[in-house]
């Protein structure tokens, strides 16, 4: 699927600093920028409302945007956005202008359909995502918003690649094009693993009697030597007195 243009309206920002920008985002406004396809960066301020709400949509991320910058519109991806560690605050946003001749390389979602239904998952096995995205390189024009990965086939024990996946005419797949070689799996099926516990085994009958009878003799037998060694002892004495 092909993605749809949404738009941003931003405005040209003339102060930069760190004081300019804490002062932006107490206005709630975010600071940002815009470059590429041969032009100069230009600083921008967007309005954190409408950015946050753009935001909640997952094609928001993989679609190409129009930015409407002062009244002039440009043709931008999102690239980075820095969030607020802990409070729900967009902090800044970097934007990459596009060019329609020119390739272009993106992160795309990945859509799983038909967990529910494979017969891997029907014997009890168990779906493990090895990707959620997918690095995508095409034209502006080719881009899609998400990639579906069909799984509704798979058994138990197999699992779909890289090479597998059913990419849109005119995108190749980064990872692959660099080297084949790394053709990692996407999506597969395992059976969960148990983990068997062992149970103690009770002691054999008699083993703790025999044991302890074992240690009483051996107890009797040294306190028997110590009284004899004691008794040649005193006789020693006795003798020596004499």
């Amino acid at each position: 699927m092909t993605t749809r243009l949404a738009e941003l309206n931003a405005e040209l920002r003339s102060v930069k600093g760190k004081g300019a920008s804490r002062r932006l985002r107490h206005a709630d406004k975010v600071p940002g920028i815009i470059y590429g396809a041969n032009k100069s960066a230009q600083p921008l301020t967007l309005s954190h409302r409408q950015l946050a709400k753009a935001m909640e949509q997952e094609a928001f991320y993989s679609q190409i945007l129009t930015v409407n910058i002062d009244g002039t519109k440009e043709k931008a991806v999102l690239k980075a956005v820095q969030r607020h560690p802990y409070k729900a605050r967009i902090l800044h946003l970097d934007l990459m202008r596009i060019s329609a001749t020119e390739k272009l390389t993106m992160q795309i979602p990945l859509h799983f359909l038909g967990d529910d239904v494979a017969p891997g998952v029907k014997e009890g096995g168990i779906v493990s995502h090895h990707m959620i995205n997918v690095e995508v390189s095409c034209l502006p024009a080719d881009l899609p918003e998400y990639i579906e990965v069909d799984i509704s086939h798979l058994a138990m024990d197999q699992a779909i690649h890289l090479s597998e996946l059913k990419l849109p005419k005119g995108v190749t797949s980064v990872v692959l094009a660099h080297d084949p070689q790394h053709d990692h799996p996407v999506v597969s099926i395992h059976a969960p693993k148990v983990v068997i516990e062992e149970e103690e085994k009770p002691a054999a009958e008699g083993e703790g009697e025999a044991e302890g009878e074992g240690e009483s003799k051996g107890e009797a037998k040294a306190s028997g030597e110590e009284s004899k060694a004691k008794g040649d002892e005193t006789a020693k004495k006795s003798d020596e007195g004499k």
